[in-house]
């Protein structure tokens, strides 16, 4: 299953709008009865099945990621209800009507990605998209998915529930955020006034409040986390570039060992870390590409000239003999974060010598990022 959406339909007039969606929607297979074949299917790809539908919806639930059906809600309902895992799992499900008026989100529609492939499909398909999540309706903050589209993520899921229901029931609810992108609210309209932004925890910790939605690169210390995460979800932004330099050939567990080490000496989360940065001449160590394959880091790699163009407070000749380059990790952090300056500037451990920097983003207001 190559496309990330599946269509289903069950009717003359659902396969239909079925075939419409598919020839406008790209990332779609599409599925129906073979009783309306029409002779094309092979050539465009579309696939057949015989029997209830209901025998094939657990494979479909396995294979994408979201389902487009044209049956009738109660029947889906019924359907995928034994099927059902978890909210982080379950794919998005969108029910389309069979005359292709509403396009309703059923499932996962905000984890799943449910609400915005509805909107998706009642534009291709000129129909009324339906969504009934309290935060769209309401047009104030999705908690499951605050961030999402920065990259952010959730470290501590389990508040998430309560939480979303103190930003929805208009209880006092404080946005700490002390690192990552301040371009949150995208409604046009104001915040509303139950929703406070703090600049920090200490700040938040001096407030009266009944959820909080933390928004930070830092480890928070004990007293932190039992004010703020008592009723609270942790996001963790990418604001972090490791600069790296190592001597050919070292271990990943060396190279491992010495960010976790110098993180943990920061106060800074390793979820945090948007990257790593090197000189190309690293581009194909094994030891630190195993290390970005295992956090799924990116690796962004520069020439000796291009490191060469940041200034230095303490070049090294001794680094340039062998690479051509005054510094590695230093400048390489500073190039890949677009920052001025080093959050650490430079520590060596053994075989390894590493740098970070955090992001250079516009500021939240009022804070010191």
């Amino acid at each position: 299953m190559s496309k990330p959406f599946a269509t289903v339909a069950i009717t003359k007039h659902g396969v239909e709008l079925s075939r419409g969606l598919a020839e406008h929607f790209p990332g779609t297979d599409l599925y129906y009865m073979s009783k309306f074949a029409r002779g094309d299917e092979q050539e465009k790809g579309y696939r057949m099945f015989e029997g209830s539908v209901k025998l094939i919806l657990p494979d479909l639930f396995k294979a994408y990621s979201g389902l487009i059906i044209f049956i009738s809600l109660g029947a889906v309902v019924r359907m995928i209800a034994p099927i059902l895992e978890d909210k982080k799992k379950d794919p998005a499900v969108v029910v389309v009507d069979d005359r292709g008026e509403h396009v309703i989100s059923v499932l996962s529609g905000h984890l799943g990605g449910a609400n915005e492939l509805t909107r998706q499909v009642a534009e291709a398909i000129g129909a009324r998209p339906v969504i009934t999540t309290a935060s769209d309706v309401q047009q104030t903050i999705p908690v499951d998915l605050f961030g999402r589209s920065f990259g952010w993520e959730i470290e501590s899921f389990d508040r998430a529930t309560p939480v979303s229901a103190s930003v929805v029931n208009e209880e006092r609810v404080v946005v700490v955020q002390e690192a990552g992108e301040t371009g949150w609210w995208t409604y046009d309209k104001p915040l509303p006034p139950h929703i406070r932004v703090c600049a920090s925890a200490r700040e938040a910790m001096n407030a009266e409040f009944d959820a909080a939605l933390v928004v930070t690169d830092r480890l928070l210390d004990g007293d932190e986390e039992a004010a703020l995460l008592a009723n609270g979800v942790l996001y963790r932004p990418k604001t972090l570039v490791l600069g790296i330099g190592c001597n050919r050939g070292t271990p990943a567990e060396e190279i491992e060992e010495t960010i976790v080490t110098a993180l943990a000496e920061l106060g800074l989360s390793w979820k945090s870390v948007r990257n790593v940065a090197t000189i190309d001449l690293k581009k194909d160590e094994e030891g630190l590409l195993a290390v970005c394959a295992k956090y799924r880091w990116k690796l962004a790699v520069y020439t000796p000239d291009e490191l060469n163009r940041v200034p230095l407070r303490n070049p090294s000749d001794t680094v340039y003999r062998y690479t051509g380059a005054y510094g590695v990790s230093e400048p390489a952090a500073l190039l890949s974060a677009g920052a001025s300056d080093w959050l650490l500037e430079k520590r060596k451990s053994g075989n390894v010598t590493i740098s970070v920097a955090r992001v250079s983003l516009p500021a939240p207001e009022g804070a010191a990022v």
